[in-house]
């Protein structure tokens, strides 16, 4: 078989030699299955071995990003809509084989182990429709891609209600971010200024052949993505993982606050961990700034400890299983009962600024998901102010580009809270835009993902 592209997921290519393509192609039909019945896939690929699991995740990715052309075509083909196993594997080959110059893999390879995948995988009596559809697909390529053209779902590969969504809060620059979120974001790091600096290591990259770039302030970008195994320094906490839109949430917390003193900072919502880790990083090892980290989620709280046992800041943090919107619950054992210096709340979202890095999110979410994120995001707000001292700073973030997340949700707090002042903050930023953008500078992000940022103070 002709391998053309591989789609670097952060393993070797030669990891997939020795495993044979129907094989792969079976495990991300599986996986797609998985998503499609609503689960993660995190989730999707935690069910496949471990061998196979780099060059799924890979293939599986690209699949997501073109499952809305994939899913215009198998119509197409088919009316009537297939068992979903079967229409699993069948939107997995047309994903990965309706654009020859994406394909990772020459077409007729693709159809040949589907339709392998097919009869080895419990689907032999589906194979031969597998096959026809398949093979019409291949003989008929330019004029059944060209009939689904004009198809939303097709052309975005984003459900009709997301890109009306953005249409109407970014009516600019819409397409911009739909195109952001269908291609492969890039591998940041944040160099940790208590080991070292941007340019330093860049210079150690640069002598292991690592090509990379650097950005805002503590940021390097990878020309290519790499396992962290391989970067220098990683697991001693010189550097971390973590997009450039995600590094400005410490700098633009604690500037301007006094880091000498003894500050109490609140991280609600804190797993995994990467903004804590931030946030002691800033403050610098002189600092006595103590940060209580909150996560709801009793697992995902133990990737917090992990992260800071690596950076070597364990002791300057508390972790605490709690829910951020019942401070009745923690707030006594996480500061006795006094009120924060800061906070940040990086609240949880609907994600649509990550999709780049997550493709499965924008098949996953519900329109109405985006109102009752947006209902917990507003209570968690309310429930978090009060403990904010007076002349104190909260920075409300989330990564998401719908504006009932970002934007709106603030205007509300707003209104409801005369006490609350919003102090200079980038907004929404966009993912694939590094102009000006609703009268925001570029925020030096590097090539970052959707997000959203307000900075509030409490006044008197």
């Amino acid at each position: 078989m002709t391998r053309k592209i591989f789609p670097h997921a952060g393993a070797a290519p030669q990891a997939l030699a020795p495993i044979p393509l129907w094989q792969q192609l079976a495990a991300v039909a599986q996986g797609l299955q998985m998503i499609l019945t609503g689960q993660s896939g995190t989730a999707a690929l935690a069910a496949v071995p471990v061998r196979l699991r780099p060059g799924v995740q890979a293939l599986l990715f690209q699949v997501l990003r073109q499952l809305g052309r994939a899913q215009a075509l198998r119509k197409q083909l088919a009316p009537k809509a297939p068992p979903a196993k079967v229409n699993a594997l069948l939107c997995t080959a047309l994903a990965l084989a309706w654009d020859e110059v994406q394909a990772p893999y020459e077409p007729f390879t693709l159809v040949n182990q589907t339709v392998e995948a097919a009869k080895r995988g419990g689907l032999e009596r589906q194979s031969g429709f597998i096959n026809a559809c398949l093979r019409r697909f291949l003989r008929e390529r330019d004029a059944l891609v060209a009939a689904t053209d004009q198809d939303t779902l097709a052309r975005w590969n984003h459900p009709q209600w997301w890109v009306d969504k953005l249409q109407q809060d970014h009516p600019q620059t819409w397409q911009q971010i739909l195109q952001a979120n269908n291609a492969q974001a890039p591998m940041s790091l944040r160099a940790n200024k208590r080991k070292t600096t941007p340019s330093q290591y860049q210079q150690v990259l640069a002598a292991i052949n690592i090509e990379s770039t650097l950005f805002g302030q503590d940021g390097v970008q990878l020309a290519q993505a790499q396992s962290v195994q391989a970067l220098p320094g990683f697991a001693e906490g010189v550097v971390s993982v973590q997009d450039g839109a995600a590094m400005l949430a410490a700098p633009l917390l604690l500037q301007g606050l006094d880091l000498s003193q003894p500050l109490q900072v609140l991280d609600a919502c804190a797993a995994p961990g990467g903004k804590t880790a931030h946030l002691l990083e800033f403050a610098g090892a002189a600092s006595p700034m103590q940060v209580t980290a909150l996560e709801v989620d009793a697992e995902r709280s133990t990737r917090i400890h992990d992260t800071l046992q690596r950076t070597g800041l364990q002791d300057q943090a508390k972790v605490l299983v709690a829910d951020a919107g019942k401070p009745q619950t923690w707030w006594q054992q996480a500061n006795g009962g006094q009120q924060f210096d800061a906070i940040l709340l990086d609240a949880p979202c609907t994600a649509s600024g990550i999709v780049r890095r997550h493709p499965d999110v924008r098949w996953l979410r519900r329109e109405s998901d985006v109102a009752q994120l947006a209902a917990i995001q507003a209570q968690i707000l309310d429930a978090l102010w009060p403990l904010l001292k007076t002349g104190g700073r909260m920075l409300y973030c989330t990564c998401s580009v719908f504006k009932a997340e970002g934007d709106a949700q603030i205007k509300a707090f707003l209104a409801r809270n005369n006490q609350a002042q919003l102090l200079p903050s980038p907004g929404h930023l966009i993912p694939g835009i590094t102009a000006q953008v609703d009268g925001l500078q570029e925020n030096a992000a590097g090539d970052h993902d959707g997000f959203f940022y307000a900075l509030l103070q409490k006044n008197a």
